[in-house]
């Protein structure tokens, strides 16, 4: 455990975001390296898994839930000095992972045709991201535990451990999906199965890790099983904080489908042009998403530990760590938005809708960082709420002139780009209101401390 209520602020967000930015860096070069070899298979196979990968926005809803949830309220503990509730909080966390894991399999297997069936009117490219999905399923339940287990690390101030697991993981990934799609040393070819099996089977090595470590190497935080019986109290607790953050994820996927819908009738090509671009955009916004992910340990526990002035501290220097970032980053997609792109696809026509896509919503960078910063400062105060609020605020501003947009005769793709940009300003201006809000009478919020009786 780390005590993150004493010294530099700066230093400890970037002592945190640095680790935390590789292990995002590997979430995302999971989907990449997929998108990498799967894009040697044809167009096709790439719009497919493109348009399925997206189903994984709608898992990373509901384990923000977990996430924040669990990040908060332990991190609140140990600014507390809390030691059993911290326990307490962990071991539930670990037991809703394996609950919404097996909803989520359960689920998903029953909807995957009918997801692909909308995600696009091409029945090979429907076919294909069937295939993927039905072996990408079950990596993407594993992510519940590794979520838990995580968070409650970030919760406490440790991070590397998570980005070290992580790294292996990829390793894994990226040995395996070769071997897998080609039939490499197997003999037999599995295609785009292969590419969800290898995720599947990278992420079950994770979780093997990481219940590792809790089970014989960490003090402060430790499985036990008297704490993993179902407790509805804490569960509530969790749910409270976590769930205006998982509905605003959920917000994110249901953008992401409305944007594949809207450009299924410019073919496979945009599909996978979309999909590659907005993978590359991802990995971009990572530095600032590291930063805001930081946040809410070092808000959280000072927060627990009632100092509000370095709780407002940590939100202006990470304010303005992620707009610097962001900045940088814009300019070098105005200046060469299509270096990366031609690694994942040859198509012309495919790496035109990339570039494009990237050179207009590079433009969101130093909005999106702001935002990313205010989402993090609500998460650390333990107050999701307002964040939710914004999300769907740009939801609705984005979908209802995408409806009238896609009823018009002159329709044409960048005009998806560009009012992405004006929605995501938008945002940005309504989450600087709302932080302002919450941070001005900021004081503790008693409600999430137990009680004896619990």
């Amino acid at each position: 455990m780390e005590d993150l209520t004493q010294g530099s602020i700066p230093k400890h967000l970037i002592k945190l975001a640095v680790p935390m930015a590789i292990g995002m860096l590997v979430h995302t070069l999971y989907l990449m390296i997929d998108l990498y070899f799967v894009g040697q298979l044809g167009e096709h196979a790439l719009a497919g898994v493109s348009a399925a990968a997206n189903i994984s926005m709608f898992v990373l809803a509901l384990t923000q839930m977990l996430n924040i949830g669990t990040a908060t309220l332990i991190s609140h503990a140990v600014g507390r000095k809390d030691q059993h509730d911290a326990n307490k909080v962990f071991n539930q966390s670990l037991t809703l992972s394996a609950v919404m894991a097996a909803l989520v399999l359960i689920t998903g297997i029953a909807m995957t045709q009918p997801y692909m069936n909308t995600m696009s009117l091409d029945p090979q490219v429907q076919m294909l991201g069937a295939n993927y999905l039905y072996w990408f399923l079950p990596g993407l339940a594993l992510q519940f535990a590794i979520v838990a287990m995580t968070a409650a690390m970030r919760g406490t101030g440790i991070v590397k451990p998570a980005m070290q697991v992580q790294m292996l993981s990829l390793l894994v990934n990226i040995v395996l999906t070769p071997i897998l799609i080609h039939g490499w040393l197997t003999g037999y070819a599995m295609g785009v199965a292969g590419a969800g099996l290898a995720s599947t089977l990278s992420a079950l090595f994770a979780t093997l890790l990481l219940w590792r470590y809790f089970s014989r190497m960490t003090q402060y935080l430790s499985v036990n099983k008297q704490h993993l019986a179902p407790h509805p109290s804490t569960w509530q607790r969790l749910f409270k904080i976590g769930f205006p953050a998982g509905a605003e994820f959920f917000l994110m996927f249901t953008y992401m489908a409305l944007v594949y819908w809207a450009i299924q009738r410019f073919g496979a090509s945009a599909t996978a042009g979309f999909g590659i671009g907005s993978r590359m955009m991802q990995a971009l916004l990572l530095p600032a998403m590291a930063v805001a992910f930081a946040l809410p340990a070092v808000a959280g526990q000072n927060f627990g530990a009632q100092l509000p002035h370095r709780v407002k501290d940590a939100f202006r220097h990470a304010v303005g760590i992620c707009c610097a970032l962001m900045l940088a980053l814009t300019l070098f997609c105005v200046w060469q938005p299509g270096v990366f792109l031609g690694a994942f696809s040859n198509d012309a026509a495919v790496l035109a809708v990339s570039a494009g896509f990237l050179g207009i919503v590079c433009f969101n960078f130093v909005p999106s960082g702001v935002i990313f910063s205010c989402s993090g400062i609500f998460q650390g105060v333990g107050n999701t709420w307002p964040s939710l609020w914004s999300s769907a605020t740009r939801l609705v501003t984005f979908a209802v002139p995408l409806m009238w947009l896609t009823a018009q005769p002159d329709f044409y793709i960048e005009q998806v780009w560009y009012l992405s940009v004006t929605t995501v300003c938008v945002q940005s201006a309504l989450s600087l209101f709302l932080v302002r809000r919450v941070l001005r009478p900021l004081q503790p919020d008693t409600s999430s401390i137990p009680t004896s009786a619990s």
